[in-house]
């Protein structure tokens, strides 16, 4: 028996969309919708942070052990620090099971993420 679990697919322009910003196109940032972005990619603007997500972003199941990502040449409570900041951008979620703990990409921000960076549809 198996304990993954399949994560649903997001569209990027559902109504599931972590709120954030609208594409960078579309207008001006307000000061929070500017937090709020500068947030999530401040915190994948560090390489091992952003080779960590990667990480757990391309697992089979979507989902990884923290035991199975953290070879990432720096030491274990470096790993959990740069996992907590990417935990506190909203961009991972985690659950402990026994001693281990398990990440998986937070598929709303991703996607909120992905809206930001569209070229905004032309008006019709």
């Amino acid at each position: 028996m198996s304990n993954t679990k399949v994560l649903p697919l997001v569209e990027p322009h559902s109504d599931a969309v972590a709120p954030c910003c609208p594409p960078l196109t579309e207008r001006r940032f307000t000061a929070d919708e500017a937090e709020t972005a500068a947030r999530m990619f401040k915190a994948l603007g560090d390489p091992v942070r952003l080779r960590l997500f990667s990480a757990v972003a391309s697992h089979e199941g979507g989902e990884a052990c923290v035991c199975d990502i953290s070879d990432v040449g720096v030491s274990q409570p470096t790993v959990s620090h740069h996992l907590k900041k990417l935990k506190e951008a909203g961009l991972l979620t985690s659950e402990r099971r026994g001693t281990w703990v398990y990440y998986r990409v937070e598929p709303s921000a991703l996607a909120a993420m992905g809206t930001l960076l569209t070229i905004a549809p032309a008006e019709a």
